[in-house]
């Protein structure tokens, strides 16, 4: 697809793409011109290996902020065979930022959790960046407990920068929704994969965030804080977000070498921004793979094995001796 949002790092890349595409429009090219265009398509493979190999935390979350980085809607349309939405959390309203629904995966029915940021302003406006109220959380539960009802498995992606920051957010119970759905997710008794496909930021991410299988996208990143947040924290100012960004650990190697998540979905040559079909290829494969796997558990193991998985986060040592 054709990307228009170019990051710094990757700028050679597109210069180098716009030469081929020159050589290429070239009638009657000559042998010494069918050469360079082999030389110059495997110096652009290269390239994109050489670089996205090598990016640093923060270059990563560039990446995962991507504008044209494929959102929740986008895998919707091309991973789910069918999908019909669930409105409303049964108290106060519909956020926009969390989609619910009925979903088909190979034929097999879900229940789809996702968080939407949109693209242009005005969808972003609707979607509040991705930043869910509370409202969002509770209905995200509320269609979470009708599919342990049913039965049905549940799959959820994240990608969202935070939960909602604001005033009336709170007043609302933001904090107390977002740790209801963390304890009640624990308890369902039904297969819950969670995969983050951008951002994973603090609790707006934990709050359907508990599963079975835990997977981040190579390029995404999922942290207990954003870097801009934890640099204003640490260091009193924003333009510290790239030594945070490093101290955090949060890309999707880190979190797998350090054991909090179970698979990173490797990512097209040069991100998911640019081939979005190939990469719902790669998280379809992913998530029909882990659904089959987890079909079979019975229903209480399934909930002790998640307990037990979310224990094993972290170090900690203890003395037995009185604090």
């Amino acid at each position: 697809m054709s990307v228009t949002t170019q990051l710094a790092f990757e700028r050679p890349i597109y210069e180098l793409e716009e030469q081929l595409k020159k050589i290429e429009q070239e009638p009657n090219p000559t042998a010494n011109t069918k050469d360079a265009i082999r030389n110059m398509r495997l110096e652009i493979t290269r390239m994109k290996r050489e670089i996205f190999e090598n990016l640093d935390a923060w270059e990563t979350v560039m990446v995962a902020r991507h504008q044209e980085r494929p959102q929740t809607l986008d895998y919707l349309e091309l991973v789910f065979d069918e999908f019909v939405e669930l409105h409303g959390d049964k108290a106060m309203g519909d956020d926009r930022a969390i989609l619910t629904g009925f979903a088909k995966l190979d034929g097999q029915k879900v229940m789809f959790v996702g968080q939407q940021k949109g693209r242009t302003l005005q969808e972003r406006t609707e979607c509040y960046y991705g930043c869910a109220h509370p409202e969002g959380y509770r209905k995200a539960l509320s269609k979470m407990k009708m599919a342990e009802k049913f039965g049905i498995p549940i799959i959820c992606l994240i990608d969202t920068p935070g939960a909602y920051p604001g005033i009336k957010a709170e007043e609302h119970g933001q904090a107390y929704n977002i740790a209801l759905n963390l304890r009640e997710m624990a308890l369902l008794k039904t297969p819950i994969i969670c995969v983050v496909i951008g951002e994973g930021g603090s609790g707006g991410a934990l709050g359907i965030g508990i599963g079975d299988h835990i997977s981040v996208l190579q390029f995404a990143y999922y942290s207990v804080i954003t870097p801009e947040g934890c640099a204003g924290i640490l260091w009193k100012d924003v333009k510290f977000a790239n030594e945070a960004a490093n101290a955090l650990k949060f890309t999707s190697q880190n979190l797998l070498n350090l054991g909090i998540i179970d698979e990173v979905i490797p990512e097209p040559l040069g991100g998911a921004h640019r081939d979005h079909r190939q990469m719902a290829t790669a998280l379809k494969a992913s998530l029909s793979s882990n659904l089959k796997n987890l079909t079979g558990i019975p229903r209480d193991e399934l909930v002790d094995r998640r307990y037990e998985k979310f224990r094993k986060i972290g170090m900690f040592h203890e003395t037995g001796e009185p604090v």
